[in-house]
C-alpha cells in the first residue's frame, strides 16, 4: 500500500493542504488547536512526516514555568493532587508545561508566604492550597503585583473574587453531607464536628453549610462545637478518643478537614459507638479502607483529574492571555462514595 499523502492527512485532520505544509514547516500563525488536529490525524494515518510534525508543534508552543505549593508531603491527598497536576500539565497543548511543585511541611502563614514568594521568582502563575491569613494575603498580593499570577486551588482565598479560584462550592458540600446524617442515622442525636483549621475558607464554608442544613430541615439533632484538629492526625486522634468517650451515645461524626487518619485509627481503638455514622473527605487508600471495613459511613470526594486540568489549564490561559487579568472561578462536582460503589 502507498503510504499517505499530504492530501489525505489535510483531509483526516479537516484542514487544508496549505495548513498542514505551514504545520510541516513549523511557520508561525497555526494556532495550537490546529496544530494538534494534524498531528493527531498523522497518528492516526500512520502519517510518515509525524516525528517532524510532533517536533515542529512541540517547538511552536510556547514555554511556560507554572507552580503548585501543596500541603504536607505525608498526606496522600496532596500526593494524588500533584499526580494529577502533573498529569493534566503533559497533555496541556496550548503549552510545553513545566511544573514545579513543592509541599509545606511548615504550614504556618509565614511559611506559607515565604514560599510562595520564592516559587514566583521563577514561575509565570503559581496554585497554592493556603489557610487565609493577612501574612499570606500579603504574600499573594505582592505576587500578583509582580504579574504573577496566583490560582487557589481547593480551599478559596478570597471571598470577593480578587484571586483566581478552582475547586468545589464548599457550601453545597457542608449541606450534603448533614443531608447524609439527617437520612442516615435511624435517630436525631448529637453529632460531633471535626475541623482542621477554621481559617481554610473551605473548611469554614463546609461548616456554614452543614449547619444551614440541620436549622433548616433537621432541628431535631444537636451539633457539638467543631474540635480544632490543625490538620495534624495526632491532635485528631487524641480528640475523637476524647469525643468518644464524653459522648458514648454520639450519632455522627464530620471530619471537616486534615487528620482523618488519626480519626480512624481512634475509632478503630476505642470501638465505634452502635449505628455512627461518619462522613470524611477524598478517596484515598486510607479512606477506601475505611469504607470498606465500615469505620466511614461516606466520603465526599474531590474530582482531582478535573480540579488539575482546570487548575493547569487556567495558569495557561491567564498567562498566554495577557489581557485578560479578571479573576476566574472555576466549580467542580463532587463525588460521592459508600462502600457499595468502589
Amino acid at each position: 500500500m502507498s503510504r499517505p499523502t499530504i492530501r489525505a492527512l489535510a483531509a483526516e485532520a479537516g484542514v487544508s493542504v496549505a495548513t498542514v505544509n505551514r504545520v510541516l514547516a513549523g511557520a508561525s500563525g497555526v494556532r495550537a488547536p490546529t496544530q494538534a488536529l494534524v498531528q493527531d490525524a498523522a497518528a492516526r494515518i500512520g502519517f510518515y512526516g509525524l516525528g517532524a510534525i510532533t517536533a515542529r508543534v512541540a517547538a511552536a508552543r510556547p514555554k511556560l514555568r507554572l507552580g503548585a505549593l501543596l500541603l504536607q508531603p505525608h498526606r496522600p491527598f496532596y500526593q494524588n493532587v500533584a499526580a494529577a497536576l502533573r498529569r493534566a500539565a503533559s497533555e496541556q497543548t496550548d503549552a510545553e508545561i513545566d511544573l514545579r511543585i513543592e509541599f509545606l511541611e511548615d504550614i504556618s502563614p509565614q511559611s506559607t508566604s515565604e514560599r510562595l514568594r520564592a516559587l514566583a521568582l521563577d514561575c509565570h502563575a503559581i496554585c497554592v492550597t493556603s489557610a487565609v491569613h493577612p501574612v499570606v494575603m500579603d504574600a499573594v498580593a505582592q505576587t500578583q503585583a509582580q504579574g504573577v499570577h496566583v490560582f487557589a486551588l481547593i480551599s478559596q482565598l478570597s471571598a470577593t473574587g480578587q484571586v483566581h479560584y478552582v475547586g468545589q462550592d464548599n457550601w453545597k458540600v457542608g449541606r450534603t453531607a448533614a443531608w447524609a446524617f439527617h437520612h442516615i442515622c435511624k435517630a436525631p442525636g448529637k453529632v460531633g464536628i471535626l475541623l482542621g483549621n477554621p481559617r481554610y475558607r473551605n473548611q469554614e464554608m463546609n461548616e456554614a453549610g452543614f449547619r444551614s442544613y440541620f436549622r433548616e430541615h433537621a432541628a431535631g439533632f444537636t451539633l457539638l462545637e467543631p474540635l480544632v484538629t490543625f490538620e495534624s492526625s495526632a491532635v485528631a486522634q487524641e480528640m475523637t478518643e476524647r469525643l468518644l468517650e464524653q459522648n458514648p451515645d454520639l450519632a455522627g461524626l464530620y471530619i471537616s478537614g486534615g487528620g482523618i487518619s488519626g480519626v480512624l485509627a481512634a475509632l478503630r481503638n476505642v470501638g465505634r459507638p452502635d449505628g455512627l455514622v461518619t462522613v470524611g473527605y477524598d478517596l484515598t487508600e486510607v479512606t477506601r479502607a475505611a469504607l470498606l471495613d465500615g469505620t466511614l459511613t461516606l466520603v465526599i470526594s474531590h474530582p482531582l483529574d478535573q480540579l488539575a486540568r482546570a487548575a493547569i489549564g487556567g495558569m495557561a490561559r491567564a498567562v498566554l492571555q495577557a489581557d485578560s487579568r479578571a479573576a476566574t472561578t472555576t466549580i467542580a462536582p463532587f463525588e460521592l462514595f459508600t462502600r457499595e460503589n468502589l
